[in-house]
């Protein structure tokens, strides 16, 4: 952590002063698994709390594992405040683990493009989510998700770069330790606004 923190102040003096005024940022964890892939499903285009709100509902009401989620009818899945074209997502998703044609466990021996190029395949699991899967599962160090729009307007404030072709290029300069610079905008957004998240 130090060591990304030491190099990305010398890209820009903007991830110190982040630091100097919020303190260091949470690097997020989470277990690697199917039940991560449907929070992150969830996660899509809403706020975190409330994604949180229906994973734990769903926790509650079944076992959230393949054949469960696989089998819910999708009256149960609305009943539980998952939107069709989720509930879609998640029974897709569910299928290729019960089919064989995703291991998830053996995502973890592969590099970050040989995880994303098995995942695209998957309908309703775009680059966010394989994003955030590499990052806060397996602990990719060099990813910055331009599909969150957190990070993407915190680059617009901080950088006033608008363009997001301009924001990949410009964020080049941060490799090795692209994900840590993401940590840290992250970490402005929120203390920024007031806003505590446990990932």
């Amino acid at each position: 952590m130090q060591e990304a923190i030491d190099f990305l102040s010398t890209k820009n003096p903007i991830f110190q002063e982040i630091i100097e005024k919020y303190g260091l940022p949470p690097i997020p964890k989470r277990p690697q698994g199917f039940e991560t892939f449907v929070l992150l499903i969830l996660e899509q285009q809403v706020s975190i709390d409330s994604a949180k709100a229906t994973f734990l509902k769903i926790k509650s009401f079944t076992t959230c594992n393949p054949e469960n989620m696989f089998v819910l009818s999708d009256e149960e899945f609305r009943a539980l405040g998952v939107s069709r074209q989720k509930t879609k997502y998640i029974k897709i998703l569910a299928e290729a683990v019960l089919n064989k044609e995703l291991d998830i466990e053996s995502l973890a021996s592969k590099s970050a493009k040989q995880v994303r190029e098995e995942l695209i395949k998957l309908k309703g699991i775009g680059n966010w989510t394989i994003d955030i899967y590499l990052m806060f599962c397996l602990q990719e160090p060099d990813l910055i998700p331009l599909g969150d729009i957190a990070v993407v307007n915190t680059i617009k404030e901080l950088l006033d770069i608008h363009d997001k072709n301009e924001m990949e290029i410009h964020a080049e300069q941060w490799s090795p330790y692209r994900s840590y610079a993401t940590y840290l905008l992250w970490h402005y957004y929120l203390n920024k606004r007031n806003r505590k998240i446990t990932y």
